[in-house]
């Protein structure tokens, strides 16, 4: 009888749990961060290494032998076109100009005796007085007379040069090198003196490979390059110049062509033989769209992202990269401005899945974040 009930009991209680409707678990929520896909002018660029380079180099060297007795600099000074840097004792000098200037005066007088002689004997030959022969020889006389007169203008002339040698001024506008004599110093032509370089502006000089040439030639012509130059360890201070030059050939032995452009350095940011990140601005993309970098996923199909959708669902699309732009990169197709991405979350991630927005701190790049 016991026996009876028990499978009663167990049949009851079977048929009922079958008449019970099952339950399932909902949905589950993955917590995800966003940005919107921001839109803005970008720039299309070639990353290269290159050096700054002074925009003028003069070595300072003497053009007469002597004693230095003055110098009119620091080093490492400013130093402005015609500014005076050395002096050589000028007194040889000055002496062998009071000497020409003394033989000039001397044979001044004596071609001024010759002229008075041969237009005395030309009045004498008038009346037949003298031969012909010495009013020859009176002609020629005045002839050598003059040209001795110019010879010694031109050594007055020379010996004024050697003088203003002694006295070395700056050619250019620029910083001065440590000086390379001291004061005592016998010096004589071929021997530096100095360096100056002019730092403002400034060359910065690069190299393209030679696979890069037709396009950046192309940017060339158009009128749109241009360079910007920044530091390694401090990319935010960077400046823009102009093209400058394009090497009229290929380096054989690296395969690569010489650019250069020229920067504004007034503040001496830059510094000749300072090596620098190069970017090379060849075009501008007007109105392109950005994400963070982190928001690009590499599939088997290729780049995706996660955007999320109406009712916080998400959705895989397929996306086309262009260039970074520090934190973030450009999409050339796939996504508009304003999309909403998922930028952390995604390995958890599967198209249709719900997600949960959570608020994260705002990146470096230029994408706005949102909800």
């Amino acid at each position: 009888m016991n026996l009876v009930r028990f499978i009663f009991l167990a049949l009851t209680l079977l048929l009922a749990g079958c008449g019970k409707k099952q339950v399932g678990s909902p949905p589950m929520v993955r917590p995800v961060t966003v940005a919107k896909a921001a839109t803005r002018d970008v720039p299309i660029y070639l990353d290269e290494i290159g050096n700054c380079t002074a925009y003028e180099t003069v070595n300072v060297q003497p053009q007469v032998t002597g004693p230095i007795v003055e110098i009119h600099f620091d080093d490492g000074q400013e130093v402005k076109k015609g500014d005076p840097l050395f002096t050589i004792d000028p007194r040889p000098y000055q002496a062998a100009l009071d000497k020409a200037k003394a033989t000039l005066e001397q044979d001044r007088a004596k071609a001024a005796n010759d002229v008075a002689t041969l237009k005395r004997d030309e009045e004498l030959r008038q009346t037949k007085v003298i031969a012909p022969q010495e009013l020859d020889n009176a002609n020629a006389a005045s002839q050598a007379s003059q040209a001795l007169v110019q010879a010694d203008e031109a050594a007055v002339e020379a010996a004024q040069i050697n003088l203003d040698y002694c006295h070395i001024k700056s050619p250019i506008d620029g910083r001065t090198s440590k000086r390379m004599v001291d004061i005592g110093n016998v010096v004589s032509p071929q021997i530096p003196l100095l360096l100056i370089q002019r730092q403002d502006p400034i060359y910065v000089e690069t190299t393209i490979p030679e696979t890069a040439l037709p396009r950046v030639r192309e940017f060339v012509n158009a009128g749109t390059l241009k360079l910007q130059a920044s530091f390694a360890d401090d990319p935010g201070k960077n400046r823009v110049g102009a093209f400058d030059f394009l090497d009229s050939g290929v380096q054989q032995s690296t395969g690569t062509v010489r650019l250069r452009a020229i920067l504004e350095n007034k503040d001496r940011l830059f510094w000749p033989g300072q090596f620098v990140n190069v970017r090379i601005l060849l075009d501008t993309i007007k109105d392109a769209v950005l994400v963070p970098g982190e928001a690009v996923q590499v599939g088997a199909q290729g780049n995706f992202v996660f955007v999320v959708q109406e009712g916080n669902k998400a959705a895989l699309r397929p996306v086309k990269l262009g260039q970074r732009q520090g934190n973030d990169v450009v999409i050339s197709e796939g996504l508009t401005g304003g999309d909403t991405v998922v930028v952390t979350g995604q390995l958890a991630l599967a198209p249709g899945a719900q997600v949960a927005i959570v608020p994260t701190a705002p990146p470096q790049g230029v994408a706005a974040k949102g909800t």
